[in-house]
């Protein structure tokens, strides 16, 4: 059960020329008129300056001066280039909203007056073309804006608010990065966590909310198949891992189909097979790369295990001694599910639908399985949080495609592009919300 009462007024900080008081009666003005006055050119040097994973220390550097101008102390370097801005405001709960920072090494072609031409050398030391295809921009732009509301208004809230820019999440590491540097012993474990992900598949002025998991789970596995080679005209002379690993390719696809529940979710995907080297050359191995996909633990581990099983009985088909079975490699560097707090996310619904409408949800089902590395924060120890979307692309782009007209980009193309003032001033108008609600001086969980 959560506690709610009244916060004790504390002491109240302009981080702009904006009062507390117009704060709490319009707030939906109070983000526009930040959006034009210092959102808008935020967003603007984000978007055309966007960084790899990792390298974001240009990025950085702007969000934590930024918050810094908005009153919070803040420490940079936390697990790499990340950041953790903290603005104490009397007692309370503590309550983390985290925003995502990196680009991606695509070259933008959105046609956008303001698309990056950023180049930088990424992880291999090749120079490639950077863009914030995904929305992180959208982000680090709203956590800006939410720090000057919330600054502002310090009257309606008590608490510590713990702001987070985190690092590398396209490369799913940035949050298991920070908790390696120990951002919870270091700054304090918060009692509710939240975060959000602008969506070019949702309509903007909408926001997706579901008690569920927004995002699955990513396990990266290899599976190494021996063979014995021989000569292409005398197949008979030797054990093909080709064909061996083609009847894995196929059998893996009735682990989902015969080993899940017919409503439990759950992928695995072959994106890669190499082997061989000449046309008349049967190989003596092959490898197979492969993603696999759930949104709970349990599914993750009966799909690994499924992968095991088939890999290595499908090698004993083809008659491989046993000290020659196919390997099942799967990477330490896995991701597990990002599952929202259920009694939390549905408290904020309610408190969203009382201030925005109840029209406000867009409650679309979820289509494919991405991943966050978000849990990495939340999971162990647990920690309530509610990962949230807020729409990105105007209605009639939508009625536009339905009609035969151009397709809605989706994430990570080069085409990729979102209604910037509307997600940034939803984004800051459900976190304010959001934070408002939690923070409060009897406002903790009773887990």
């Amino acid at each position: 059960m959560i506690k709610r009462i009244s916060a004790v007024a504390g002491p109240v900080m302009l981080a702009f020329t904006l009062s507390s008081t117009a704060l709490a009666d319009d707030l939906s003005s109070a983000v526009e008129k930040d959006y034009k006055q210092h959102l808008e050119a935020l967003f603007d040097y984000f978007h055309r300056n966007p960084e790899l994973s990792s390298m974001e220390t240009n990025t950085a550097a702007r969000l934590a001066r930024e918050l810094r101008d908005a009153g919070f102390e803040v420490t940079e370097g936390v697990g790499g280039t990340g950041v953790v801005a903290i603005l104490k405001n009397g007692p309370g709960p503590l309550v983390m909203m985290r925003a995502d920072m990196d680009g991606l090494p695509v070259e933008e072609k959105s046609g956008l007056p303001n698309a990056s031409v950023n180049k930088q050398l990424d992880w291999d030391g090749n120079e490639v073309f950077v863009m914030h295809a995904c929305g992180h921009d959208v982000h680090i732009t709203s956590l800006v804006g939410s720090a000057r509301l919330m600054a502002a208004s310090r009257d309606s809230w008590s608490g510590t608010l713990m702001l987070v820019g985190q690092p590398a999440e396209e490369r799913v590491g940035g949050a298991k990065m920070m908790m390696e540097d120990g951002i919870w012993e270091r700054f304090g474990k918060p009692d509710y966590a939240l975060a959000f992900h602008v969506s070019s598949e949702v309509p903007t002025g909408k926001l997706v909310a579901d008690p569920g998991s927004p995002y699955s789970g990513a396990d990266t596995v290899d599976i190494i198949i021996h063979g014995i080679g021989a000569h292409g005209a005398s197949p008979h002379g030797g054990i093909d891992p080709v064909v061996l690993g083609s009847q894995i390719v196929l059998a893996l696809q009735t682990v989902v189909s015969r080993t899940l529940a017919p409503r439990e979710a759950g992928v695995i995907t072959v994106g890669s097979f190499h082997s061989g080297t000449k046309h008349n050359i049967i190989s003596d191995r092959a490898e197979l790369q492969l993603t696999v996909r759930n949104d709970n633990l349990e599914t993750r581990q009966i799909l690994l295990d499924g992968i095991k099983r088939v890999a290595e009985n499908m090698g004993r088909v083809a008659g491989l001694p046993e000290d020659m079975l196919p390997e099942v490699i799967v990477s330490e560097e896995w991701v597990p599910p990002t599952v929202n707090d259920a009694e939390l996310t549905n408290e904020l619904r309610a408190v969203w639908a009382a201030r925005l409408g109840n029209d406000i949800f867009y409650d679309a089902k979820r289509k494919g399985m991405g991943a966050e590395d978000f849990p990495f924060f939340t999971l162990d120890p647990y920690i309530p949080s509610t990962y949230f979307a807020v729409g990105g692309t105007p209605q009639e782009n939508f009625d536009r495609a339905n009609a035969g007209g151009p397709a809605v980009p989706t994430h990570h193309s080069p085409l990729f592009k979102i209604d910037a003032e509307e997600s940034v001033v939803l984004g800051v108008e459900a976190t304010v919300i959001a934070l408002r609600e939690l923070l409060q001086e009897d406002s903790v969980a009773a887990n």
